[in-house]
């Protein structure tokens, strides 16, 4: 009697343990079809940009990671009004006065300097910010081409996000004819 007891005991045990798998596969079902578990990984990279070659730029370049898709925001203050091009370069380094410690554009794909979205263009080619009359200007875009944090060669973090003195021209090579460095920020990952 006393071994029926226990078998039935195990037995019961067994089939709770399964029935409570079941409740809670369930429940997960019903979370994932409501979105509620399909909340995308984020992770953020950010510049902090500094003056370079004699300016008084500042500004921030945050990169926000949500599923496969990154949104660049980048905003600049204290510049001359007009048109800048805008960069991702080589290297998180602005050590140098005139920002050329960035390094050239970052492109590890190999191709020819151009528009961002148009043809062959650097995975750097940004793109141009105009900046109004107080001095302040920003741009916004968002790709699944860039990665933050892997440590592949599409990754952002250890470049460099660096603001010219003029607009890119996005013909020609290799960088766009847009003129001095006068802003630079190093990208890390955000903690």
């Amino acid at each position: 009697m006393k071994k029926r007891l226990i078998t039935l005991g195990i037995n019961t045990s067994f089939l709770l343990l399964i029935g409570i798998f079941l409740v809670l596969m369930s429940c997960d079902r019903i979370q994932q079809q409501a979105g509620v578990l399909s909340i995308p990984s984020t992770k953020q990279a950010i510049a902090t940009i500094g003056s370079a070659s004699g300016s008084s730029v500042t500004g921030m370049a945050t990169f926000t990671q949500n599923g496969d898709q990154i949104t660049l925001t980048i905003e600049i203050q204290n510049a001359s009004p007009g048109i800048h091009a805008v960069h991702i370069h080589e290297n998180g380094d602005c050590s140098s006065p005139d920002g050329k410690s960035a390094g050239g554009h970052w492109n590890p794909t190999g191709v020819a300097h151009g528009k961002w979205g148009e043809g062959e263009f650097h995975l750097g080619d940004l793109g141009n910010i105009t900046v109004g009359e107080d001095g302040t200007g920003g741009i916004e875009l968002t790709t699944s081409l860039w990665e933050i944090g892997t440590g592949s060669d599409i990754d952002v973090v250890g470049r460099g996000i660096v603001v010219h003195a003029g607009a890119d021209d996005f013909t020609s090579q290799p960088s766009g004819d847009a003129g001095a460095r006068i802003g630079c920020g190093a990208i890390a990952l955000a903690e």
